[in-house]
């Protein structure tokens, strides 16, 4: 009698599900080779995306494509499905899904079922109900935004160049960020950065034109850094003309007016939201136990508190963290958790598949480091703290070394050695974004940004 094989049911391509199916591949080889084990990857997406890198990807010192990881070749034992995870039910050991074939064949779901499960469906935008957010707000999660956003910043400057309205021209030069943690700071000093260098080949827009503002509901940013080192870069934002506001939120952004709690109004075409952070939908929608604040409630050795079978980590697991010395305390929700917990997670899946007693994880946080621009950053590491150039160094040298695979990194490497020889791209492809207007307009369709052009485009 043939035995069935153990299916290993992984929901969520990031950090943890790319990293524990790649630990799993290497721990279960004997197993994969003969059949006895089954891995699935869930993911929306194909790749994996690096998150730290977003910001240069935004800044165009980083190409797209090497900012993200293909799933398919990196996990060639693993079987990937791209779609999105909508139920659990762990009693039965089912999960539902849909697909691209099942939008295609009008089916809607699909359920597959599994023996192990890992939820690493990691995190989504915590967006608050600000008038006007939903409509005029982009993003800072996914490469599409970084990408978009590079593009719309480059747009912004074209018709601030180009109108002959001093109220368009003030819109278009205003970029409002919200949010003072990693994903705000890096992603303004970035944009700022390559804006200002951006500036020199426009005959008619400045530097000192375009208007940053930063808005941060605390009366910190970059509370990984410490407080002395968020002081720093509140002072060094400041001497480049950005406004960081403190103790201040954003009330709306209707009418692409961005009014502040301070009572400060700035007409912007630009509303860049990257305030924190909640659980994936997906772990509501399980029978497994979550804690206050949505999170699945794990043990220090990564399994689901009360769930046999069942194991997470990252942003949607809840852990313990045992070096803390405090009951109760969890381990931060970020990467430099998340991809260490990811190799423990692996390690104790195929431990509990032999029978082999589970590792504990334990990781006593190091500290952070962050990047404000080219040749510019902050750092807290091992107790030591570093500013400006030796910052932002470290910044590269320790991402580059956690970007996966050999091949990622040599890519990253060779482009950031080539920028360091040759000018900045500040080319705009907006027109990605809508790939077959000019196709459309030439067939005589409705302009897909303004109907109220005609399909010769005049209005």
């Amino acid at each position: 009698m043939v035995k069935e094989p153990v299916r290993i049911l992984i929901v969520g391509g990031g950090y943890v599900g790319m990293y524990t199916a790649l630990r799993l591949q290497r721990k279960l080889k004997p197993e994969l080779n003969r059949g006895e084990v089954e891995i699935t990857v869930v993911s929306p997406d194909p790749y994996m995306t690096y998150q730290p890198f977003l910001p240069e990807a935004a800044a165009g010192l980083i190409s797209p494509r090497h900012v993200v990881v293909p799933l398919r070749r990196v996990l060639d034992r693993c079987r990937i499905v791209v779609g999105e995870a909508h139920g659990i039910d762990h009693a039965k050991r089912t999960a539902t899904l849909s697909t691209l074939a099942t939008a295609e064949e009008g089916a809607g779901t699909e359920q597959i079922t599994y023996d192990e499960l890992v939820l690493a469906p990691g995190s989504v935008s915590r967006a608050l109900p600000i008038p006007g957010l939903a409509d005029y707000a982009i993003g800072f999660k996914t490469i599409e935004e970084a990408i978009g956003l590079r593009n719309h910043v480059i747009e912004q400057m074209d018709i601030a160049s180009s109108t002959r309205d001093p109220a368009i021209r003030d819109a278009a030069l205003t970029f409002v960020f919200v949010g003072g943690g990693y994903a705000g700071v890096e992603a303004l000093g970035e944009l700022e950065d390559m804006a200002r260098y951006a500036a020199r080949y426009y005959h008619n827009v400045n530097a000192d034109d375009m208007k940053w503002i930063l808005v941060e509901a605390s009366n910190r940013i970059l509370p990984e850094v410490g407080e002395e080192m968020g002081k720093y870069t509140v002072t060094q934002l400041r001497r480049r003309n950005i406004d960081v506001r403190l103790e201040t939120r954003l009330d709306s952004c209707a009418d692409r007016i961005a009014v502040l709690s301070d009572g400060a109004r700035f007409p912007t075409r630009t509303v860049v939201w990257t305030a924190g952070v909640k659980p994936h939908p997906i772990l509501a929608a399980t029978d497994l136990p979550l804690n206050g604040r949505g999170r699945l409630k794990c043990t220090a050795e990564l399994t689901v508190d009360g769930a046999p079978h069942a194991w997470a980590a990252g942003d949607a697991a809840a852990v313990p963290d045992v070096t803390a010395g405090e009951p109760g305390k969890e381990t931060a929700p970020n990467a430099q958790h998340a991809v260490r917990q990811a190799k423990v997670l692996g390690d104790n899946i195929a431990h509990s598949l032999r029978d082999e007693p589970l590792e504990t994880y334990s990781h006593k946080y190091v500290g952070s480091v962050a990047s404000l621009g080219l040749h510019k950053g902050v750092a807290h590491v091992y107790g030591r703290k570093l500013k400006g150039y030796p910052a932002w160094f470290m910044h590269r040298v320790y991402h580059l070394s956690r970007v996966p695979t050999f091949n990622r990194k040599a890519r990253v490497l060779a482009e950031w050695t080539l920028a360091g020889l040759f000018k900045r791209e500040i080319v705009s492809l907006g027109s990605l974004e809508h790939p077959r207007a000019e196709f459309e307009l030439a067939a005589g369709g409705k302009h897909p940004i303004d109907p109220k052009l005609d399909p010769k485009g005049s209005s």
